[in-house]
């Protein structure tokens, strides 16, 4: 795994958790499970804004958090990118500017140019120059996706980053994320409310409630065979046939 991701977490409150999981470079996983399972919470100990009462982080091969030795690299130190549902982009700077606020790392001469280079990779070049309240709720996910990338991550997180925008749209971005999969190759982790989105996008789901993993595999597999009444119930398909 020295080029994935891999995470243990465990601590009784405030918000319970007991898990390990990994996510090889190149595989998108899924995590899905109720409102305060500790989905959200799993992505943030991962970039470092949350950390568990116990926890190890290794990325890439980099240990970023190991609280039994004290590690706990700070936020800013990880090579994550992160988009959220509600694109977190700045009201006052174009597109082209949010993208460049990402990289801080690169020389400054570089920047602008890098910027334009990520923006065409989400087919947003021509619209470099706008604010977010000039763009789509679509146009706005994928500047969001852009500065995510411009971080140059080892791992990509997504915290139901499609929900807020219509259907057509929805599928669209599913289309942009299935290419740059290919094109990045680095493990991406995906937190959805919606099984058909886990569905068509990920190598293999995680079902996770109260923190711990109820079952994990290929999306086809989980929802083919749930393990338990509970995954059943929590996959909505109580009174269906298991296979």
């Amino acid at each position: 795994m020295a080029e994935g991701l891999a995470l243990e977490a465990r601590q009784g409150a405030p918000i319970p958790l007991d898990l390990a999981l990994t996510c090889p470079e190149g595989e998108l996983l899924a995590i899905v499970g109720p409102s305060g399972s500790g989905k959200s919470t799993i992505l943030r100990t991962v970039a470092g804004l949350y950390r568990p009462a116990a926890a190890r982080v290794i990325c890439a091969g980099e240990v970023w958090c190991d609280t039994a030795r004290g590690i706990d690299v700070p936020t800013h130190r990880r090579r994550v990118g992160l988009v959220f549902q509600s694109y977190a982009l700045f009201p006052h700077m174009t597109a082209l500017a949010n993208v460049a606020t990402a990289l801080g790392h690169r020389p400054r001469a570089e920047r602008r140019a890098r910027a334009l280079e990520l923006l065409d990779l989400m087919h947003l070049a021509p619209l470099a120059e706008r604010r977010p309240a000039e763009l789509s709720g679509g146009q706005q996910q994928r500047v969001a996706v852009a500065r995510a990338l411009a971080r140059d991550p080892a791992v990509l997180l997504l915290d139901e980053p499609f929900s807020a925008v219509d259907r057509p749209t929805r599928r669209r971005l599913h289309g942009d994320l299935d290419g740059l999969r290919r094109r990045l190759r680095v493990p991406i982790v995906l937190v959805t409310h919606d099984l058909d989105e886990a569905a068509s996008l990920a190598d293999r789901m995680v079902v996770i409630d109260r923190g711990r993993i109820l079952q994990a595999g290929s999306p086809a597999a989980v929802l083919r065979a749930p393990a338990s009444e509970r995954v059943r119930e929590l996959l909505d398909l109580r009174g269906e046939p298991a296979g």
